[in-house]
């Protein structure tokens, strides 16, 4: 009797929870919406490691006079968090208005830090609190943005987040591969606009947004910031794809990219572009690394090229399209980015930028295991068993 009772516990929450996944998700798409910006002309710096972000970072907040916007998916209080932390405080005191914005699932900010922070003028708040109607849905919806905006002119965007893993502190990855992008002047106003628009929406509060805008100097790189609330921003990859002539780079921690993408990078290869994969050999989550090899045999017979990343973790998010485009964000190659979290990436038009993110990829590979059809063809069962049950659930890793 206790077993059934058990069993049919078990099967009314999981229907619960596909009903309120479903009816959450197709709430988000109807209230989608394609965003169209306008091509800047700002300063941008590529940050691959997180002692130079963080060098950058810290030093910026220290100089701000006016005000300092931070929002990110993950922010801790371990070492280097409490360093962000400390230097936030500071500013604040010193009388810079300060507001930090951070997940409400990917933040661990203790009860204690969040009172000094409070205590020291600093403005707090989470975004993307699970909540009812769709509870389960919610709590899936995350806000991935990494936005950075101090004094209006200079902004950060990329894949970094803040907690001692991303200095290579943590012994089960080691080194910590990424891309973040440091933009002065034109462009900042971008970031600045969903900042205050994700913290509005978090906070209810009322903001007079012409205080935190002011006239930006143009700089050498043509830009673009493309924010995506858990639609449109496949589309987009897929119009990429279909543009290239003649070489496509993908860098990405997390490649479950759904058969439609699957089958442009198909049709590019087969039409002669050049396809370069770079993914983490190491996963970070269960299931997540199972998830891309359904993809990668396919991929493999049209000639694309994978390499698995072994050197640490493989957590860039970089799309380069015939030396022309170049894609750097915080979004992944996943249903999640897709359809559920709200992402934002900056899209890079400077040739001579673009060179340089290209060389930065292909050292990458040249560091990096190229996957062939016959590794692929000797995985255990036990792996293929695994990649079956990662197929299954992928809309959720």
């Amino acid at each position: 009797m206790v077993l059934m009772t058990v069993i049919a516990v078990i099967l009314l929450l999981v229907i619960w929870m596909r009903i309120d996944f479903k009816l959450g998700f197709e709430k988000q798409k109807k209230e989608g919406k394609r965003f169209i910006q306008e091509i800047r002309h700002g300063q941008c710096e590529m940050l691959i490691n997180g002692h130079d972000l963080f060098k950058n970072l810290i030093s910026d907040i220290q100089n701000a006079e006016k005000h300092i916007h931070v929002l990110f998916y993950i922010f801790r209080d371990d070492h280097i968090g409490t360093e962000v932390l400390t230097a936030l405080k500071e500013k604040a005191q010193e009388g810079v208005e300060v507001r930090l914005l951070v997940d409400r699932i990917g933040c661990n900010i203790s009860k204690k830090m969040r009172r000094q922070l409070m205590q020291a003028g600093v403005r707090f708040a989470y975004s993307h609190s699970p909540k009812f109607p769709y509870l389960f849905f919610t709590l899936n919806r995350r806000n991935h943005r990494k936005i950075t905006v101090i004094d209006g002119h200079i902004g950060y965007i990329g894949g970094y987040n803040v907690g001692d893993e991303y200095l290579g502190r943590d012994p089960k990855f080691g080194e910590w591969r990424d891309i973040h992008l440091r933009i002065k002047g034109d462009g900042c106003q971008d970031l600045q606009e969903q900042f205050l628009q994700d913290w509005i929406v978090a906070t209810k509060e009322k903001i007079v947004e012409n205080n935190y805008y002011l006239p930006l100097t143009k700089g050498l790189h043509e830009l673009k910031i493309i924010p995506s609330d858990g639609s449109f921003l496949e589309d987009s990859f897929i119009e990429f794809i279909k543009e290239a002539e003649e070489s496509i780079y993908i860098g990405t921690p997390y490649f479950i990219p759904g058969k439609a993408i699957k089958n442009e990078l198909i049709k590019a290869a087969k039409r002669g572009v050049s396809v370069k994969l770079i993914v983490p050999k190491q996963g970070d989550h269960p299931l997540v690394k199972e998830a891309s090899f359904p993809y990668f045999q396919p991929l493999l017979e049209a000639g694309c090229e994978v390499y698995r990343y072994y050197r640490g973790f493989y957590h860039a998010k970089t799309i380069v399209i015939d030396r022309k485009i170049c894609d750097i964000g915080t979004a992944n190659v996943d249903p999640r980015s897709f359809h559920i979290n709200h992402e934002i990436n900056c899209l890079i038009f400077n040739r001579e930028f673009i060179k340089d993110v290209i060389a930065v990829m292909e050292h990458d590979i040249s560091i990096s295991e190229r996957l062939t059809i016959k590794q692929l063809e000797k995985r255990s069962f036990f792996h293929r068993s695994k990649e079956k049950i990662a197929t299954a659930l992928a809309p959720l890793l």
